[in-house]
């Protein structure tokens, strides 16, 4: 009995695991035609939902009394840029990730179209959590390329609520990017703002290390365990700095939708330099007052807002830090106006902080492709280009430099006296470029003399960080900086390192 017992459990298991996975992501179901109207409903103005793209929000509802709404929402499958060099097969509601803004009000019937474009590989559906009915309408949108779906629903509850595909496999899906907002306001409306933008965080699993180029793809096996390459925010490496971030003026109010498309990790949602003087709690119509951080399930989503009191650039974190600076959930907010040293006498964030998405990392972004756009033009009546070659290397080395060595080395090099040695002339590194190598990949502690002067501090191992192009850019550029002259570095010398035994 025992034996039978051992044998069907596992069956027992199996049957649950396969129901649950077909509860959550249902295939196509038959059509039942047309929803026969009451007279009340009938007599509804009918309108069309206009969708907006990240981070941009539709206007604000003005009408205080139910419509039909209509909603348009395609799928598109497309390549778009994660980060500086490499690209991703997102799967997108509306062609960007998060997917189309959708903004209705309480008591609103929708009359809701999903459309999957012809080019798109695969079926997909949408499970609004803004709806009451099976499967928040997947079981109803189950979508095949080429073909378009309709459901209706009325918006009972008003909040702000995540959307996202609920097609087998699930998290495959999201992880592709496939999640969005949509908005239900209260029948009275929600306060008036100045400045209103639609922000969510995702985690991405590529085959690929963070920012390793080419053209990467989904990794089942990190997605499982966890680990994702990527934290972003709207979508990108870089989606909400520079001359996309944000913006206002002094004395705005301005309010975020913020949500987290998953499919796995929450959000702690922090703006470093402000306070939310108010947070919709969850998504919903509770509000928490003077709240520093946030905390955001995948799957969830709030509104928060403040005002702007100075100018500045004040940076959007999941203070989960690691995820900010190293995975790039990271966006900036810049406010114009007049200062008032009363509330704030300080100078805008330091550059250090930032690391590659500084002015300086931006610019040597900006740098890096003009030269690669040299080399192509140059190419063809001239294949040895290796003075372009070594100077393009550099330029992605500064990037790198700005984002894990320029706070404890500095700009020029110098690094802190009787705390962080040299690379400037450093007498030390430039005699042996492979305890160089060695150092950026397995780290130093203890003292050495530099240039005559002893330093007693520690050095990180980046092995796990860096590949083993970054290092060889890092180093191109070090070697080739402040007045050090050297050849350029390798990949393989890198990894001849790497695999040194001991």
């Amino acid at each position: 009995m025992k034996k039978a017992t051992s044998l069907l459990s596992p069956c027992i298991a199996l049957g649950l695991a396969l129901a649950t996975a077909a509860l959550a992501s249902e295939g196509p179901t038959e059509a039942k035609g047309p929803v026969i109207y009451p007279p009340e409903v009938l007599s509804l103005p009918v309108e069309q939902a206009i969708l907006t793209s990240p981070p941009n929000v539709p206007p604000a509802i003005k009408r205080r009394h139910p419509a039909r709404v209509v909603v348009n929402l395609e799928v598109r499958e497309v390549n778009m840029q994660i980060a500086d060099g490499s690209e991703y097969t997102f799967w997108t509601y509306g062609g960007t990730v998060p997917g189309s803004f959708i903004r209705v009000r309480a008591g609103d019937v929708v009359e809701f179209h999903l459309n999957n474009h012809p080019s798109s590989k695969l079926p997909h559906n949408i499970d609004l959590h803004a709806v009451t009915g099976p499967g928040g309408g997947a079981a109803s949108t189950f979508t095949a390329p080429g073909h378009s779906s309709k459901f209706t629903f009325r918006a009972l509850n008003p909040g702000i609520y995540v959307y996202h595909c609920a097609t087998a496999p699930v998290p495959m899906h999201i992880g592709n990017g496939m999640y969005g907002l949509i908005l239900v306001e209260p029948s009275e409306g929600l306060p008036p703002v100045d400045r209103e933008f639609y922000v969510m965080q995702g985690d991405f699993y590529t085959s690929g290390r963070y920012g390793e180029p080419g053209l990467q793809t989904f990794d089942m096996a990190k997605s499982i365990d966890e680990h994702p390459t990527y934290v972003l925010f709207n979508g990108a490496v870089g989606s909400l700095v520079g001359d996309k971030a944000l913006a206002a003026n002094v004395g705005e109010n301005v309010r975020i939708y913020f949500g987290v498309g998953g499919p796995n990790l929450t959000s702690s949602f922090h703006v470093i330099g402000e306070i939310f003087d108010k947070v919709y709690y969850e998504g919903g119509l509770r509000v928490q007052e003077h709240v520093q951080t946030t905390h955001v399930p995948s799957g969830g989503a709030t509104m928060v807002e403040f005002k702007t009191d100075v100018p500045g650039t004040y940076v959007l974190v999941d203070h989960s830090l690691s995820r900010a600076f190293n995975k790039g959930a990271l966006g900036m907010l810049k406010v114009n106006g007049a200062e008032d040293r009363v509330i704030y006498s300080g100078k805008e964030i330091d550059a250090v902080y930032l690391g590659s998405q500084s002015e300086e990392g931006s610019a040597s972004s900006r740098r890096e492709a003009e030269i690669k756009a040299r080399i192509a033009a140059e190419l063809k009546s001239n294949p040895t280009l290796t003075g372009l070659t070594k100077e393009a290397q550099m330029e992605r080395g500064k990037q790198v430099y700005m984002g894990l060595c320029f706070a404890c080395h500095l700009p020029d090099g110098k690094g802190l006296p009787a705390v962080f040695p040299p690379l400037a002339q450093s007498d030390y590194m430039l005699a042996d470029r492979d305890r160089a190598t060695r150092v950026v990949l397995k780290g130093l502690t203890g003292p050495v003399t530099v240039n005559g002067a002893t330093y007693n501090s520690a050095m990180p191992p980046q092995e796990a960080a860096l590949t083993d192009q970054q290092v060889a850019d890092v180093l191109t550029y070090v070697f080739n900086s402040w007045g050090n002259q050297g050849d350029a570095f390798t990949a393989d010398q890198v990894k001849a390192v790497r695999n040194e035994r001991h």
